[in-house]
């Protein structure tokens, strides 16, 4: 069972209101993801790294997703 992009989007920004998502994928099984929001702002990138993956724990635990790269930042 596998995830699509819509719902890695919709779960992050959920979690993170305001952030702007941008998810991928090339074989349904390996995801990339861009998150720009100002919750991010002076957190350190491990920790921005944390509040996206506490976004995605319920699929993470699951399995349904299991190969997340991911880009963050704060907003310019």
């Amino acid at each position: 069972m596998s995830i699509g992009t819509a719902e890695i989007e919709r779960l992050i920004t959920e979690a993170i209101p305001g952030a702007e998502v941008n998810a991928d994928t090339d074989d349904g099984h390996h995801y990339t993801a861009v998150v720009v929001a100002e919750a991010f702002r002076g957190k350190s990138r491990v920790q921005q790294h944390q509040m996206v993956n506490a976004a995605l724990k319920q699929v993470l635990d699951s399995g349904e997703l299991h190969a997340l790269a991911l880009k963050t930042n704060a907003p310019e």
